[in-house]
């Protein structure tokens, strides 16, 4: 019924406030809900339909202004909603499984243009975010080695970054 989906919508608010909280259900709840539900579906194809792209940032030494390597980004180019950055989906994304994939697919192309930066001349090291949920899947570490051995990329150049959400679920 309408009412008890209205109640697991107010519900599932709460939960994500916090403990110890009540929420009243609105009808921009719903709405929300459905726009949520309808951005993770369109992430499950963003994969297929080559809907993601790498964006590069430098980062420099501070006092010499050395260049020492870049930082992949993560950007989606959706159909409908145009570019969307990685506070707009990864949310999604972790709280789905998703993360993990679209981890494998920034390792993986991330490499491979680091690979051909080197090969033109250009050493530069390449780091990755990598979030909580990606920390959790035993097969993160093939999976950086999958992108590696089919990059070229030596192992000493890329680094994974752990994410603050990742630090805050577990400090140690």
């Amino acid at each position: 019924s309408n009412l008890m989906r209205d109640a697991d919508i107010a519900l599932y608010s709460a939960k994500s406030a916090g403990k110890n909280r009540y929420v009243v259900f609105t009808p921009e709840m719903r709405v929300a809900l459905q726009d949520r539900v309808s951005l993770e579906n369109d992430l499950r194809r963003a994969l297929v339909r080559d809907e993601l792209e790498l964006l590069y940032q430098p980062t420099f030494e501070l006092s010499g202004g050395l260049l020492l390597g870049i930082e992949a980004l993560l950007r989606w180019r959706h159909p409908s909603r145009g570019a969307l950055g990685p506070s707009q989906f990864i949310s999604i994304a972790e709280e789905s499984g998703l993360i993990v994939d679209l981890g494998e697919w920034v390792i993986s192309h991330g490499c491979a243009q680091a690979a051909r930066w080197r090969a033109d001349g250009f050493a530069l090291d390449l780091s990755v975010n990598v979030s909580a949920r990606q920390l959790d899947d035993p097969g993160l570490l093939q999976r950086v080695r999958d992108g590696l051995r089919a990059s070229g990329l030596p192992a000493s150049s890329l680094t994974l970054e752990i994410t603050e959400t990742a630090l805050m679920r577990d400090p140690d």
